[in-house]
């Protein structure tokens, strides 16, 4: 049995969102067991009382009044909302109650508390944001996202390691190919710290490392896993998921136009729904603090309900394939 600690309240969505997903993730999978935390007499607006009856071995709820807002500052999450429902849910993984911890709230209180609580693995020295994006015929992830706006070679070496180890684990990719975000693909293009890290990867032996990679490798292939700073990670990743809400709308609204388009619009309509749900975001909800010592699984803030099941997922699969210990291992070969 799988068990998960959640955050009920976190995101822009609390309870409405998270319940749903976690009710509809317990129907579909009998191994897991999940423990809503976070205000009783909200959660159960949402969780009805058969619901919870017939479930009663499965899930739970743990309540606090306490919660963090998207406003919250990291240091006062951590000096001033102790009983938060995101930080007992981190509590429960680091007391070995619960396996994951799934999350929508704030992603920097969610980040520091999980460092505070956790710590990061050994030879870790800072945690990193990796997530999966679409590629023709699979997936790439991605790291890190925003954790950290700036990193060192030595770091970036580190977010090589934990990305192959999690492509290769969880995806189930052979020798996963890891690619260095430039401005080029060129051996002589990018600046000393880009330079520094391609020496140190390739040196290292320990990933099946393809070079240097441009940004159309995050959405067009060629690599399993691409590796940049935080601060340029968060860029793109944001500017993937606004390209796809805006190919979206251009399509729909020039279908509108006129009598014509709309019968063609009619004609193409399936079509267009597959390649809607090809590049729709919440198919690759859920990403993970990789680095933290414990599973703790980020949901996008705005998630729907589908999207926290993914997320939910993520956390299912990185537990059932020991992601954490297999990083440990790794790193320690690093070391």
């Amino acid at each position: 049995m799988i068990k998960l600690a959640i955050d009920a309240m976190g995101g822009d969505f609390g309870p409405s969102v998270v319940v749903p997903a976690c009710i509809n993730s317990i129907r579909k999978n009998k191994n897991i067991h999940m423990t809503l935390i976070g205000d009783k007499n909200v959660i159960k607006k949402y969780l009805a009382t058969d619901v919870l009856d017939k479930y009663s071995s499965r899930l739970e709820v743990d309540h606090t009044d306490e919660q963090i807002l998207m406003s919250d500052s990291p240091s006062s999450a951590l000096r001033m909302k102790k009983k938060s429902s995101m930080r007992l849910a981190i509590n429960k993984v680091k007391d070995k109650e619960a396996d994951a911890c799934v999350s929508a709230g704030n992603t920097g209180a969610l980040m520091a508390l999980s460092r505070f609580v956790l710590k990061t693995i050994p030879g870790i020295d800072r945690a990193a944001i990796i997530s999966s994006l679409p590629i023709v015929n699979g997936k790439c992830r991605a790291l890190d996202l925003g954790a950290n706006v700036d990193s060192c070679a030595e770091h970036l070496l580190q977010f090589a390691v934990m990305g192959a180890t999690i492509a290769e684990s969880v995806d189930g990719i052979d020798n996963p190919r890891v690619g260095l975000l430039n401005v080029g693909v060129e051996e002589i293009k990018g600046n000393d710290l880009v330079k520094q890290t391609s020496q140190l990867i390739s040196e290292s032996g320990l990933v099946n490392y393809i070079g240097y990679v441009e940004g159309d490798y995050f959405f067009l292939g060629g690599a399993d896993v691409v590796v940049c700073n935080g601060f340029v990670g968060n860029v793109a990743l944001k500017s993937g998921e606004g390209m796809a809400r805006r190919v979206k709308e251009v399509i729909y609204s020039e279908f509108k136009r006129n009598i014509v388009t709309r019968i063609m619009g009619m004609i193409a309509y399936p079509v267009f729904t597959r390649i809607a749900k090809e590049i729709d975001p919440s198919k690759y909800n859920g990403a993970t603090l990789l680095g933290i010592n414990g599973i703790v699984i980020k949901s996008h803030g705005s998630a729907n309900t589908f999207a926290f099941e993914v997320a939910i997922s993520e956390a299912v699969s990185e537990v059932k394939h020991k992601v954490t210990d297999l990083i440990t291992k790794r790193v320690s070969e690093l070391l």
